[in-house]
């Protein structure tokens, strides 16, 4: 039985499932300099030896998935960086790190996540990026992430309906398990939840047209602590299938992460455990949530979800 196979099983019996916090920004809170152009990306290139470690010390914490640095690591992201070059490079590094880490300090089984993030705006609209040139993007490396040997794609900051559909078909295409994580957010308590920086898309109204392209996993993910459980009521609202959170706390000012106002590891557990009772399954966290945190949750959250 392959690790992804024994991790479906333990979601299929009701265990909750923990993955890891931050890499980016705890790379940026470690010293590594953060990319203009490739945010942590470029930290592959530079400080791969950090990047090892900061897995080593999620997997210590006690997590079940450590997601591979391939979040910024995309061929139009890397170029930004002058590392375009070295797109099919720094992706197998990545994994590879991760599979060092697990070697270094895993005492059980642990599976590694390869990430994609959907191509930023900014960056389609400076290079003219055609659909079919998008489309190719996820495809290559989603491909890249399969050959290295993730055990799943993690599809990560969706919010981008048409990028979205592109980043699921690449994905799926490779055969592997495919999670979707989509980031979100309100404007106020009353107002319906909004794919993050796009005014003019609902989250419900993403789902219904993205659900049927695949994935066996939907996350809220790289939301505020604050938006989280509204957008977990939505999805659960739509979709009966596993769900995930992993938020974020404290602000991006390119190219760092500002840790003024990090959640407490004590204050996101309460937040977690809230999540679980709303049907979330896998837990962790995103930009700002660092091992302490993670920590905090393997030795706080029930062993299996709550029985309804």
């Amino acid at each position: 039985m392959s690790s992804f196979e024994s991790l479906q099983q333990r979601i299929d019996q009701g265990e909750i499932i923990l993955l890891d916090g931050a890499t980016g920004t705890e790379l940026d809170r470690r010293g590594v300099p953060m990319s203009s152009g490739a945010w942590s990306g470029a930290a592959l290139a530079t400080h791969p030896q950090i990047v090892r470690q900061v897995h080593e010390d999620y997997v210590r914490a006690g997590v079940d998935i450590i997601i591979a640095n391939t979040f910024s690591a995309s061929r139009p992201v890397l170029e930004r960086a002058g590392l375009g070059e070295r797109t099919q490079e720094l992706n197998n590094r990545a994994v590879t790190l991760a599979k060092q880490a697990l070697d270094a300090a895993a005492d059980r089984e642990v599976c590694v996540a390869g990430s994609i993030f959907n191509i930023p705006r900014a960056i389609r609209s400076d290079r003219d990026l055609s659909a079919e040139q998008c489309e190719a993007t996820y495809k290559e490396q989603a491909h890249i992430l399969a050959d290295a040997g993730v055990d799943l794609i993690m599809l990560e900051m969706m919010s981008d309906t048409a990028q979205t559909a592109y980043a699921i078909e690449a994905a799926v295409s490779t055969g592997l398990p495919t999670w979707v994580g989509f980031s979100c957010g309100t404007v106020e308590d009353d107002s319906p939840v909004m794919l993050l920086n796009n005014p003019t898309e609902t989250f419900a109204e993403a789902l219904d047209g993205l659900m049927a392209l695949g994935g066996s996993l939907i996350s809220v993910m790289h939301t505020q602590v604050e938006d989280t459980a509204p957008a977990l009521e939505v999805l659960r609202n739509q979709w009966s299938g596993p769900v995930g959170a992993y938020s974020h706390s404290g602000e991006f000012m390119r190219p760092t992460w500002k840790f003024d106002d990090i959640i407490s590891p004590n204050d996101y557990l309460t937040e977690a455990q809230n999540w679980l009772d709303i049907g979330a399954q896998v837990i962790g966290g995103c930009c700002g949530i660092g091992p302490d945190h993670i920590r905090l949750l393997r030795e706080h959250l029930p062993s299996n979800m709550p029985v309804a």
